[in-house]
């Protein structure tokens, strides 16, 4: 297990002093983080390193996962694509089993935080049990929810206006709302297995293990494989750029137990890069963090080709290696990346082969933009500075009416 003060190389020790000081006056608090999973996706991983951490910090800190059916996670998914803005059609029975669900996980599950933080809107019924249980609640979203669909964000908003505050991963997400709201940003871990240092050794086993040619151009996404994600686009940007330089490329990643399309979603993905050797389709474990770690450390270029995105945790990892990025200009990813200086933003598949013909062609451009976004990731993106914030946000709930700096 990490210990907190092995992060002091990386961030300095006043940082490290700052979360110990900011963690005693939690002291007799208990914090409760309740999602949908906890293996698979960003808000899995983000607790899974933040949890023993905050505990080390002496943070009475705990998490727990709600439990759901098919038919359930069907109707999350859903949720989770009318909220960017996909239209979906959602009947009232659709709504009703929502809730259900929600009021048959509160009366199985220990409800047991002073504060309870609730994350994404599979568990957002469960503020029905505040009036119960009191204490306060919270709601994180970490979803671009700039263009909802009407009906599920009024739907969701008769939750959302009864929790104490709100947390946001960007500012054009935030709510029209009387209630306080925060805008944290999530972040990655520099010494978890997906981000730290690897010897050349692991990556050469690594790329041996699937296949890949180690000595030509390698370009890589790694993400879910999910709709949103454009691993289409991404073989056809691919597909492009290949007709003038020889590449290969790799679409690494896996599912979530919340989210039931992901194989459908891969075999569509299988049956495009169908006949084409160069092209590595790797359906990953949830515990691949070493082999998706060596993987972006051999790549030329990292694509992240989103259609919609609540932050895209995959591109502060690509930069944290020092790695030339292209990624779409939505959701919480221009955050990451300043066009030309620590990457590159991008619009369509034509602009993408663009920049992905440029970088292949010019390596010391490339290697001066992974430098830039390895820097920024350091001062911005890093899991210290998102302890910090959840500690500054904790505290706000009790000091109401005072300046509480985020």
């Amino acid at each position: 297990m990490r210990d907190i003060n092995d992060y002091i190389p990386i961030v300095g020790q006043s940082v490290i002093d700052e979360l110990k000081l900011l963690a005693a006056k939690l002291e007799g608090k208990k914090i409760q983080n309740i999602n949908s999973t906890l293996i698979g996706g960003g808000v899995a991983e983000i607790l899974s390193c933040m949890i023993p951490l905050l505990r080390q910090l002496g943070v009475d800190a705990g998490w727990d996962a709600i439990k759901g059916n098919e038919r359930f996670f069907n109707i999350t998914k859903n949720f989770h694509n009318a909220l960017h803005g996909v239209p979906v059609e959602f009947s009232q029975d659709d709504f009703d089993f929502f809730v259900a669900m929600n009021r048959e996980n509160a009366a199985k599950m220990e409800l047991y935080g002073d504060i309870i933080f609730i994350h994404d809107p599979q568990p957002i019924a469960l503020i029905e049990q505040r009036e119960r249980l009191g204490g306060k609640w919270i709601w994180r979203c970490h979803i671009d929810i700039t263009q909802p669909q009407p009906e599920v964000i009024n739907f969701l908003k008769g939750y959302i206006e009864r929790y104490d505050a709100l947390v946001f991963s960007a500012p054009a997400y935030a709510l029209r709302t009387g209630l306080p709201q925060a805008l944290i940003s999530p972040s990655i871990d520099p010494l978890s297995d997906k981000n730290k240092e690897l010897p050349q050794e692991t990556i050469d086993q690594v790329l041996e293990k699937f296949g890949i040619d180690k000595t030509r151009p390698i370009v890589t996404q790694i993400s879910r494989f999910d709709y949103l994600k454009d691993p289409i686009g991404v073989i056809k940007v691919y597909q492009k750029v290949k007709k003038y330089l020889d590449c290969q490329l790799v679409l690494a990643g896996g599912g979530a137990t919340d989210d039931p399309e992901s194989l459908k979603v891969l075999n569509e993905v299988k049956s495009m890069a169908e006949g084409d050797p160069d092209i590595f389709i790797l359906f990953l474990p949830p515990d691949s963090n070493i082999e998706i770690n060596a993987l972006q450390r051999a790549s030329s270029v990292i694509l992240q080709k989103s259609l919609k995105e609540g932050f895209g945790l995959t591109v502060a990892e690509a930069l944290w290696k020092g790695k030339p990025v292209i990624a779409s200009a939505v959701g919480g990813i221009p955050l990451q990346i300043t066009h030309k200086y620590s990457g590159i933003l991008t619009r369509s598949i034509d602009g993408t082969a663009h920049y992905l013909k440029q970088l292949l062609n010019e390596p010391e451009y490339a290697k001066r933009l992974g430098a830039n976004g390895r820097e920024h990731i350091r001062n911005n993106f890093l899991t210290t500075r998102h302890i910090r914030e959840y500690l500054l946000l904790f505290l706000s709930l009790y000091h109401e009416g005072e300046v509480v700096r985020l």
